[in-house]
């Protein structure tokens, strides 16, 4: 067992309080063990490793210059906030994150004043910051500046730009900051990207540039105009006039974000002499000071549990592929039969197997940012002009682009295929990455076909069922992590739409599954085999359209029907439910329950555990079979 880094500064630092006593000399011996600390944390738990090492020395310079928690420091998504938790009163629980009952590896409200605002999607930093600056201006309560830390990644959806337009006009108070690392998840896409690295690509020009363009409003009175002078000349000799200026925010930098002797500084002027909309242009590097993270492809964005001196990540050996890979992998087989398949991400290539994809196929893989919305209709676009285009996007993450699933897809029935990753619960990111809602908000539309693979073979066939679509928007999910182990066919056969399947037959009860909790459900039946319940058991593969006579036919031969979704109260079985209503089965005394995950947020744990929690393992699947037939259980006797 490795031993814990040793911290002696850090071991006097319980608050961000507690920096104020500390020089600068002692604030760069803090950094070196604050980034030690965390690295020997994140070993123990796994996480988000590169984007909180990227981070370290602004998280102390912002600490011991401003005065959180009544300074609102606001981290944009929060996979850097771990060194934040360590100094804000967490440290004894930090090797608990992401594990159950433990710390979330995000910022959350509930779990300390100095988390004003929770986050684990991107850009909401500078919205939420500018909330925050109004309401003190309009006398709430104990407020003091707000801050907002949002990467160059994140800056690249349009809600920052929203949210700086807004500033602009509004014109109060407001620091940002820009951690610009070249590298969100994946490394940045696209015109804002290319807009920033030309800003700093002179370097002759920098000192001069920071002076002229970021500081002309903090310098003293008489000094200003030189400096505009300055600042107008070199519109002609460098870049041009800053996009941020434009929008009304005065521009400091870029300066060195591991540098304390300028991120002090610099800090110090703008907490003393702001009094308007601010932006601070800092550019730091993902994994900084880790060996292993510094040269990883991601810079070492989410890890597993590892080594912390090799960086070796421990991972449980598993005989099946990932259904991501899976997905990727008969993507690739369709599009090597059919030239007019393209791919879709926003931002994750890695996460959603795109990156495979795109090394097979580079002209016809589009990563488009942070950009939800934008990746739909762009998807849309694509269908409209005779391509087959696959939108890959986590289930949380297609939400921020519903609006254009309903008018820019559905509405005009374009044949946009949604490849739904991270379906149902995910595990130690928790609540805010649990894919809990794409069967209810996508089953809502008409003419959409919606399919839920109940392993990793079927999600081979559900693939090509989508390429096989051509007049209708379609969708089919998948969840994060390993298939069960089956049998893999050699590449996909499209599924007939709308039909399910039977598994097993038996008589008093139906199990009607829809996705991979399929496998609890057949553990159940052998459990209720064993009571003498023999079970049904069927696999619905479609939301949308249902198997009306599969359907009916379970619910007219048996005397209950249970339906058992990763899903939200919603969604397939209150489609199922409005079925049966419409049949007057319900008159007829059919038992019906419908298993959904549970009307809360779930946090963070294992998968298992998850399920646990939200009622849909095996033995819980048993149970709800008991209640419906009226069977009370004592101990392990039928009672």
């Amino acid at each position: 067992m490795i031993e814990r880094p040793k911290t002696p500064l850090l071991d006097r630092v319980n608050l961000p309080s507690d920096l104020k006593a500390l020089s600068d000399r002692q604030l760069r011996q803090l950094a070196d063990e604050l980034r030690a600390e965390t690295i020997s944390a994140v070993s123990v738990t796994g996480g988000h490793l590169g984007a909180g090492l990227g981070v370290v020395e602004l998280t102390v310079a912002i600490h011991a210059v401003f005065d959180t928690p009544r300074d609102k420091l606001i981290w944009d998504v929060g996979h850097q906030c771990y060194p934040h938790k360590i100094l804000t009163g967490r440290r004894d629980r930090i090797r608990t994150l992401r594990q159950k009952d433990g710390l979330s590896g995000f910022t959350k409200r509930s779990e300390s004043p100095y988390d004003p605002f929770g986050a684990a999607h991107s850009s909401t930093s500078i919205s939420a910051a500018l909330g925050f600056a109004m309401a003190r201006e309009l006398g709430a309560g104990d407020v003091g500046d707000a801050i907002a830390v949002i990467g160059d990644g994140s800056m690249s959806a349009g809600m920052a730009y929203e949210a700086m337009n807004n500033a602009g006009h509004l014109r109060k108070r407001l620091i940002v900051i820009l951690n610009d690392n070249e590298m969100s998840i994946a490394p940045p896409v696209g015109a804002m990207s290319a807009y920033l690295s030309r800003l700093y690509a002179g370097a002759p020009f920098q000192e001069l540039k920071a002076a002229a363009k970021g500081a002309v409003s903090l310098l003293p009175e008489p000094l200003q105009e030189g400096a505009r002078r300055a600042k107008d000349m070199l519109k002609h000799l460098a870049v041009g006039g800053t996009l941020f200026e434009e929008m009304g925010f005065s521009y400091v930098g870029p300066i060195d974000g591991h540098d304390l002797d300028q991120l002090l500084p610099v800090l110090r002027t703008v907490k003393a002499r702001a009094d308007g909309p601010i932006l601070i242009h800092a550019l730091t590097k993902k994994g900084k000071g880790y060996a292993p993270a510094e040269a990883a492809a991601d810079r070492g964005h989410a890890t597993a549990q590892f080594n912390v001196l090799t960086g070796e990540q421990k991972k449980a050996p598993s005989n099946a592929p990932s259904y991501t890979k899976v997905f990727a992998q008969s993507l690739i087989r369709e599009a090597e039969l059919d030239d007019r398949i393209v791919a879709i991400t926003a931002a994750m290539p890695d996460g959603t197997g795109l990156n495979l994809f795109a090394e097979r196929f580079p002209r016809r893989c589009f990563d488009v940012g942070i950009a939800e919305q934008h990746g739909v209709t762009f998807s849309a676009g694509l269908a409209a002009a005779g391509m087959k285009p696959f939108c890959a996007m986590y289930s949380t993450f297609l939400q921020r682009g519903y609006d254009q699933v309903v008018h820019d897809v559905a509405i005009q029935r374009l044949p946009v295929r949604f490849a739904i990753d991270r379906a149902g619960l995910v595990g130690a990111d928790g609540a805010t990455h649990a894919g809990s809602f794409d069967i209810a908000f996508l089953a809502n539309l008409p003419d959409f076909v919606i399919m839920a693979a109940a392993d990793e073979a079927e999600l081979v066939h559900m693939v090509a069922t989508a390429a096989a679509i051509d007049d209708r928007p379609s969708a089919f999910r998948f969840p994060r992590g390993d298939g069960v182990g089956v049998e893999m066919p050699e590449r996909g056969a499209p599924l007939e739409i709308g039909r399910g399947r039977i598994l097993r037959e038996g008589g008093q009860v139906a199990l009607l599954s829809l996705g991979t909790r399929l496998s609890e459900v057949l553990i159940a039946a052998e459990a209720l085999a064993q009571r003498g319940i023999r079970a049904t058991v069927a696999d619905a593969r479609f939301a949308k359209p249902l198997d009306r006579d599969m359907i009916l036919q379970l619910a007219r031969n048996h005397e209950a029907l249970i339906t058992i979704e990763e899903g939200a109260i919603g969604g397939f079985g209150s489609h199922v439910a409005q079925l049966l209503a419409e049949a007057g089965l319900f008159d007829r005394g059919l038992r019906y329950r419908s298993m959904v995950l549970p009307d809360t947020f779930i946090d963070q744990a294992s998968p298992a555990d998850m399920y646990a929690t939200a009622g849909m393992n095996a033995p819980q699947i048993e149970a709800k079979v008991l209640e419906a037939l009226g069977i009370a259980v004592v101990g392990e006797r039928r009672a």
